[in-house]
């Protein structure tokens, strides 16, 4: 298995550790598969979430200087639960059981994990780049913290991510530095990108969902989670993904084109209608963001959007294999407390956009929303529309009670060295 850039398909080819420890191709584009595996690897459902996925991964490692390791790297990375919902095939993927209580802590340690076991057999270092809308940050900084050859800096807005969120970016020192930006989430990924593209600038690499490291992980639990409701459902299900880099929603477009029964995969979007507007007029106009109740979906040019015209590169294909809608602040809220008095379920302000689409589009359907973030990181919203306190994970209460670490900057990369 080689991976090759969005740029240039036909060009240089690399192994899976080399575009997981270059994060961005040297071109600038993206590295995809250079094709799909023929079929998923059969494994049993009874061994877990975590077998189940390091099983699926084992294609995209064959032949390369991981392939070994593998099986380590997963029983360690994937340490905690991955859930369902059961709401007799309405069901909802339960993916923030990890330590920072968002679905970014798949790929996040999966990446820390495997950088780790590659720079230490080189004898290398990395400093890693993340620019974060929210989630991504903390669970970078969480999975990479103390961990050998690598140090992080993690990039986010000044006053556009929750408290709870912050304190998350921030409750960490020795290898992991964090930065709050005069400047959107656009702003900050920007910022990465230019550091990357600087010929001066030498041992870089990404955590964002850029890094072919964060996506397969993404993949591997959208083949899971789809045998897993096919077996019980005995029906391929419509997946509803909360989208804003769209790095979670491509790796479930590679499940589906590797074999895994998924029926058809939606885009759930907040007021940034980027995707929506494209499929609408087939102008493809990245913008800047606009702030929204589901912060860490506040991206207005999402850069694995290069990795979904890969996969699709004519407009009529992309348009009849992406499905997408936006959903308003308003819907939002609407949507928390219907799912609360409706079913006693607490849903995060992202997860409520993955729902809101499932309620007005996809009532009848078979389907599953992917559950993104633990509501405890949203209290300030949630709270008030049900009138309950949402119990904090304990992992979330530890990180919150940390000391708060950043420094203040404009967006300037250049101020990160």
């Amino acid at each position: 298995m080689k991976f090759v850039s969005t740029r240039s398909i036909d060009g240089e080819k690399f192994s899976a550790s080399e575009a997981i420890l270059k994060g961005l191709a040297p071109d600038g584009g993206l590295f995809i598969p250079e094709s799909m595996p023929g079929s998923i690897p059969g494994f049993t459902l009874d061994g877990g979430a975590w077998y189940a996925m390091y099983t699926a991964m084992r294609p995209f490692f064959e032949g390369d200087e991981l392939e070994g390791d593998l099986e380590r790297i997963c029983r360690s990375a994937f340490d905690f639960p991955v859930a369902f919902h059961s709401g007799d095939g309405h069901d909802t993927l339960e993916l923030f059981y990890g330590p920072t209580a968002a679905f970014k802590d798949f790929g996040a340690r999966f990446l820390a994990y495997s950088m780790e076991t590659l720079l230490a057999r080189r004898g290398e270092d990395l400093t890693i780049l993340v620019a974060t809308s929210g989630d991504t940050g903390g669970a970078v900084a969480s999975a990479f913290h103390g961990r050998q050859h690598l140090s992080v800096k993690v990039l986010f807005p000044k006053g556009r991510v929750a408290e709870r969120q912050r304190r998350q970016l921030t409750g960490w020192d020795g290898n992991v530095e964090s930065y709050e930006v005069e400047g959107s989430f656009d702003d900050c990924q920007k910022m990465v990108k230019d550091a990357f593209m600087d010929p001066d600038l030498k041992g870089l690499s990404s955590a964002n969902s850029i890094n072919l490291g964060r996506l397969l992980p993404q993949y591997a639990y959208y083949v899971w989670a789809s045998n897993m409701y096919y077996e019980l459902y005995g029906k391929k299900p419509v997946v509803i993904i909360p989208s804003g880099n769209v790095g979670n929603s491509t790796g479930a477009y590679w499940a589906k084109a590797a074999g895994a029964p998924i029926e058809r995969i939606v885009l759930a979007v907040n007021a940034n209608r980027t995707i929506p507007d494209y499929l609408e007029s087939g102008e493809y106009r990245p913008r800047q963001s606009v702030e929204t109740l589901a912060n860490a979906m506040d991206v207005g040019a999402p850069s694995n959007m290069e990795r979904l015209f890969a996969l699709f590169p004519s407009y009529d294909e992309f348009r009849s294999n992406v499905s997408s809608w936006s959903v308003s602040d308003d819907d939002i809220k609407r949507t928390i407390k219907e799912e609360w008095e409706e079913n006693r379920h607490i849903i995060c302000p992202h997860t409520a956009c993955g729902e809101r689409v499932r309620r007005d589009h996809f009532a009848d359907s078979p389907t599953i929303v992917v559950a993104t973030a633990h509501p405890a990181k949203f209290e300030s919203i949630v709270e008030p529309i049900i009138g309950k306190t949402i119990a904090i994970p304990r992992s979330l209460f530890d990180i919150m009670h940390r000391e708060s670490r950043s420094k203040e900057i404009a967006a300037d990369y250049h101020l990160l060295f």
